[in-house]
Formats: C-alpha cells, structure tokens, sequence
C-alpha cells in the first residue's frame, strides 16, 4: 500500500525489539504468524510502521536476522529518523524539525545525528540523568533525556521521541491534503514507547513482557488518559472489576480452551439514547465449552469518542444471570 495515497483502515505503530520481535522465540513462530495476519488481512489497506530505539544500521542488521516484513514507514534511533519504504528514503522536514536548539558533533559510532546513547546500570540511572540534564541546561541546550530496557540512556532533542515522531507524521498526513488512519494502534515493552501512548487519538498496547519503566510510567499516567478503559465491569457472580483488570485477565486466559469447542455470541440486542453522546444498551451474551451452555443479561453504557457517530468508550457493562443458570463463583466462564 501507498501510505500516502489515501487513509489507512489501521496504522499499526509497533517496537521491535522484546514487542515485534521475540528473541525468546528461535523459530520465530510468533512474528510469522503475525506477517500472515497482516498479509492477509491488513496490507492492502492499512500501515505498517515500525518505531525502534536502534540506529538504521542496527536495525537493517535485526531484518537480516529475523524474518519481519517491510513496513510503510520506519521510524528509527528513538524517534530521530523518520525513512519511508523499502528504500528507507529519509525525511528531511523532520530532520529540519530537530535541528532546533540542537548542537553536537557526529561521532563515527552507532551515535547517530540527534540520538547521542550511553549505557547506564540502572542504580545510577537516576543520578546520570539530573547532571546531564542540569549541565545541558546550562550550556542553552533543550534536550530530553530517556531512559529505557535499564540500561539504556538516551539524549535526544527535547522535540524528539518515539510519540513526537508520529505525531508528525499524523500532522504531514493533514497538512498534505490527505486523511489521517480511521484509527492508530501503538504497542511498546519499555521506557521509550511511553511517548507513544500520548499521542491524542491513538490507542496502546503494552505487551506482558513491559519494561520495569513503563509499568511504573503507566501506573502514574493511565488514569489521565482518556483512552485508558477505567470503567468498572460487574461480572453475573456480583464481582466488580475495572476494566484493565478485566483486560489483563483475559490475557492470562489464552489458550484455555484450546482443543475445546468454544462459542461466545449475543443475541436480543436493544439500544437507547440516554444523553446527546451516551448510550444504553442491553444484550443477552452466551458461552457455549463443549455440552455446557451459560447466559446473562448484561447493560452497557457506551459513550461517542470525541462527537464521532461509530466510535464508542465503554463506560460500565453489568451483567447478570439469565433464570436457570447455576453458577455462583464464575468458574470457567471467559468473557
């Protein structure tokens, strides 16, 4: 697909390393399965963008590895390069862009032009970050400084970062005439993808394996995020549970049916209008393992994102057990 010929059904903006790409994985199961799934379903009319901390040179080094396909757009060095296709073709306006209130010599290193890295022990991680930034300060530089995976320290122009780089990207598609992505997912494992996930009208992705750094980053940040699903779902045994609590749940939930038959479907939908942007609606909702067949009724109240008719917010979901169902404790039941 042309990334800029039209807007993007998804623009999925992913890591690599420890995200994309499992270097626990020797086959590369994991990576191949998920080529597939863009192939067949996403390459033709959605955005591939892969954001990495490592340098064009290191990450040229990972494809050679690892059997990843080639995205759209490559965003590379922590957000300091911005290159499009398989030719990496650079983008200059995003150079121009970092170029401000940025000074420093071009070592011939993996350093990269606006990316200047150390290794740092993660003791001394916090003491080497306040006196860089405290002596950069005094010598007029803006910078930004990250700390990522323990151990790596990078300094970057304070314009600069993962999350800063898309959001050019989101503003180029605009300013060209061209219609943003109908929707943008991000995913990240460590301290530079936090940026990612503040970028307005994107949705994220943190994988299980998450750096110490963006847990703790997520811990003092979701509840400010207005995408973060923070409502409360009350599940038919009378136990309540926010909804990143139910979500998390879910994930350690893979696999347990397998080789199982497995169905959820719901059925008896209505819906109301209870506010100018706030729905109610009803369902029965069923999950049929093998003979056994349970069913509740649940209530959701859903609000519109932003005034937009098809994308909703999940404010609360309530559910109950429909008459003649026994199943006082949850046991087995997923969703």
């Amino acid at each position: 697909m042309d990334i800029l010929s039209g807007p993007a059904r998804v623009m999925l903006v992913s890591d690599l390393d420890h995200t994309m790409v499992d270097h626990h994985d020797p086959d590369n199961l994991s990576l191949l399965r998920f080529n597939a799934l863009w192939e067949a379903h996403y390459r033709h009319n959605s955005t591939l963008v892969f954001s990495t901390g490592r340098s064009p040179t290191l990450y040229k080094k990972l494809r050679k590895e690892k059997p990843m396909l080639s995205p759209d757009i490559t965003i590379t060095s922590v957000g300091t390069e911005i290159t499009y296709g398989q030719a990496m073709l650079p983008d200059d306006g995003w150079e121009h862009v970092l170029n401000k209130k940025w000074d420093r010599k071009i070592s011939p290193t993996e350093q990269r032009p606006h990316k200047v890295s150390f290794y740092v022990e993660k003791e001394h991680a916090q003491e080497a970050i306040t006196t860089l930034s405290d002596k950069l300060k005094d010598r007029g530089l803006d910078v930004k400084i990250i700390y990522s995976g323990g151990i790596d320290l990078d300094i970057l122009p304070q314009g600069a970062g993962k999350g800063q780089a898309l959001a050019y990207l989101l503003k180029k598609f605009n300013s060209e005439g061209r219609k943003p992505p109908a929707s943008t997912l991000v995913c990240g494992d460590s301290g530079n993808d936090a940026d990612l996930f503040i970028v307005p009208d994107v949705y994220g992705v943190m994988v299980s394996n998450a750096q110490e750094e963006l847990l703790l980053w997520h811990a003092e940040n979701a509840k400010n995020n207005p995408k973060s699903p923070d409502g409360a779902i009350v599940h038919p045994w009378g136990a309540e549970q926010s909804f990143c609590k139910a979500l998390e749940a879910l994930g350690k939930s893979y696999g347990y049916k397998q080789e199982k038959q497995f169905r959820v479907w719901i059925d008896r939908v209505s819906t109301a209008q209870i506010h100018s942007d706030t729905w109610l609606v009803k369902f029965h909702k069923w999950e049929l393992s093998g003979e056994e067949q349970r069913g509740c009724i649940a209530s959701a109240v859903l609000q519109s994102k932003g005034g937009a008719s098809d994308s909703f917010i999940w404010l609360h979901l309530h559910q109950t057990w429909l008459d003649g169902i026994e199943n006082t404790d949850g046991s087995g039941w997923i969703f």
